[in-house]
């Protein structure tokens, strides 16, 4: 059996056919494992709603916290420059989304492009995306927890109670509690899911709104002078950081299989999910600055709800806020943890890892254990690890996966010219080159530390990959069809 094992270089760079990955999710003929697959229930406007929540709350309830004492008021140019970055990437996002709409998202697009050891190892990298947003958002949930029980009632947790062991706590057990409530509502089916995170969307918008006008009333213009205290070093810097807030985009792709038209609706919902967390991060960061000195950020818990009552002098709009916070946090770690179970069930559905994270329930169509060891996993990262050191992690996935789909964007134009897409990207070749140097500069701009822990991550990646996923990778278990029939297929399918 050994001599006719093939090469590791061969097995690595194996792909995986479009035809099979759009048979396997019923763009084609062809039926899921066990006769069960992912349902297709998701409309634009909840596609939309999970791609503003993904993102708007991963980041503005508490980035400024940390972006701002590195950027000073400059760090409006951070998130211009990720806007940009990210815009660039959600045009590759469209075209690959388009051409094949299946879940997954960049491992999915990696591995039908640039191969099976590449695949696992993005997909690595978005299980640490996902996993650490989630975990990162349950962290601050915590803080305007305790905010919002303290103006209503007067009551706290305890320190040791809501904070990990390394900020001075023992558990932070309001992230555990979140990890558990998101549970439940996920098994219980996706589109559920949408449905109650369309109505905290709605919930998160409004209170944002509602933050600017009321900032809006203690603006003071001198605030943003000197605008550049820390130089133009700290303006990357701060972006860099700001990056995992714009995780949504990816949290869009990954629901590809659940959609309906996914080929329209998936590029229409990056697009207008793209539109809308960019002006209210702008808005929002403009006007945050005008009310409150820039030093003033460094360490500031809950921060934007006690920007307000620094304003009004009252606490009703902090105590608004506060609980508008609450439920828009909710939303985040849900899509967040979402996003990482359809990764694990598209790895597992490919063999690469157990099949147990590709099973899914007959009665609620959801991969109900998948998310269930998810939950386990982001509740003791959530419970036990600082927001901090989760927050860097999290830009670093998002900045890789982001990479491979400027790259596959280019590979699949030249492996496969008539591939039916349903949207291609404008000015190409130079934008997907210029999404790749956006990713590049915002990398570049993260400490040493992160890279670290991030080496660490795939190489145990690489461990999985070479004592387990290759040896079960159904692409290397059965004859794969030629080039031109998987095109063929495609091409059926695309109409």
């Amino acid at each position: 059996m050994a001599p006719d094992r093939p090469p590791l270089l061969s097995v690595a760079l194996r792909k995986k056919p479009v035809a099979d990955l759009l048979a396997e999710s019923g763009e084609s003929a062809g039926a899921a494992e066990d006769g069960a697959r992912l349902n297709r229930s998701i409309g634009l406007w909840q596609l939309a709603a999970l791609g503003i929540s993904c993102t708007v709350g991963t980041g503005i309830f508490f980035v400024l916290t940390t972006s701002v004492p590195q950027a000073g008021p400059a760090v409006l140019l951070s998130f211009v420059v990720v806007a940009i970055a990210a815009g660039l990437t959600a045009l590759c996002y469209c075209e690959l989304a388009s051409a094949i709409p299946v879940s997954g998202s960049s491992y999915s697009y990696a591995y039908a492009t640039l191969g099976e050891g590449v695949a696992f190892a993005v997909g690595a990298c978005l299980l640490l995306e996902y996993g650490v947003a989630a975990s990162a958002t349950a962290v601050s949930w915590g803080e305007y927890l305790n905010l919002f029980t303290d103006l209503l009632f007067g009551i706290r947790l305890p320190h040791a109670l809501s904070a990990a062991p390394g900020s001075g706590g023992l558990v932070n057990l309001p992230a555990v509690v979140l990890v558990g409530l998101c549970c439940l509502l996920l098994v219980r089916g996706a589109r559920e899911s949408a449905a109650v995170n369309a109505v905290m969307v709605a919930v998160k918008v409004l209170v944002l709104l509602l933050f600017v006008a009321v900032a809006l009333t203690g603006f003071e213009a001198d605030r943003l002078h000197p605008f550049l205290p820390l130089g133009i070093a700290g303006v990357g810097t701060a972006a860099s950081g700001i990056f995992f807030s714009f995780i949504g985009l990816d949290a869009i792709s990954t629901a590809g299989e659940e959609v309906r038209d996914p080929r329209r609706t998936v590029p229409l919902a990056l697009l207008l999910s793209l539109g809308v967390v960019t002006a209210l991060y702008l808005a929002v960061a403009l006007t945050a600055l005008g009310a409150q000195p820039w030093r003033s950020f460094s360490g500031q818990e809950a921060g934007l709800a006690q920007i307000l009552e620094h304003v009004t002098g009252a606490h009703w709009p902090a105590l608004v806020f506060a609980g508008g916070a609450v439920v828009s946090i909710f939303s985040v770690t849900l899509v967040s943890i979402y996003g990482q179970t359809r990764i694990l069930y598209s790895m597992g559905r490919d063999g690469l890892l157990p099949p147990l994270f590709a099973k899914v329930s007959p009665r609620t169509r959801t991969p109900v254990r998948n998310t269930v060891v998810v939950c386990a996993g982001i509740t003791a990262l959530a419970a036990f690890v600082p927001l901090d050191v989760l927050a860097d992690l999290t830009s670093m996935g998002t900045l890789v996966a982001f990479a491979v789909v400027s790259v596959g964007v280019m590979v699949l134009r030249r492996t496969q010219p008539a591939l039916p897409r349903g949207f291609r990207v404008p000015g190409y070749p130079v934008t997907p080159l210029l999404s790749l140097g956006a990713c590049a500069y915002l990398l570049y701009g993260l400490h040493l530390s992160t890279y670290a822990l991030f080496a660490v991550w795939l190489a145990g990646a690489a461990v999985l990959y070479l004592r387990y996923g290759r040896h079960h990778s159904r692409l290397g278990a059965a004859p794969r069809p030629a080039a031109s029939e998987a095109v063929d297929v495609a091409s059926r399918t695309g109409s």
